[in-house]
């Protein structure tokens, strides 16, 4: 069995911040699981992610979408995602600051990475 390779994306709310196109451009087809960090507003992720998902095509591919958040859950952003992608998009997790590194390899245990 090949091993997947991973990487890890994370992406903030300006577009001065980031070239989505060059990023994609470097994704290429190294990886096979995706993981896209980014704040969430009111249930949703900045117009930079979906830039950047739209800039690459995600076919075949694993995206793992994790986000920060005060309150605002993230079950809208991750249903976006799978629209704008036609990927696999797996369970995200929203970080509000009060996650320990035991909860957090709880939930990378159950992604099934390997």
């Amino acid at each position: 069995m090949r091993k997947k390779k991973l990487a890890i994306i994370t992406l903030g709310c300006s577009k001065n911040l980031v070239d989505s196109e060059d990023i994609a451009t470097r994704l290429s087809d190294k990886y096979d699981i995706v993981f896209v960090g980014f704040p969430v507003w009111w249930g949703r992720e900045p117009s930079i992610v979906d830039t950047f998902l739209d800039a690459y095509d995600f076919n075949g591919k694993k995206i793992i979408p994790f986000c920060t958040s005060g309150g605002s859950g993230m079950e809208g952003a991750s249903e976006r995602i799978a629209e704008l992608t036609k990927a696999s998009v797996d369970r995200g997790l929203r970080l509000g600051g009060d996650y320990s590194e035991e909860e957090l390899k709880l939930w990378t245990d159950g992604l099934e990475l390997l």
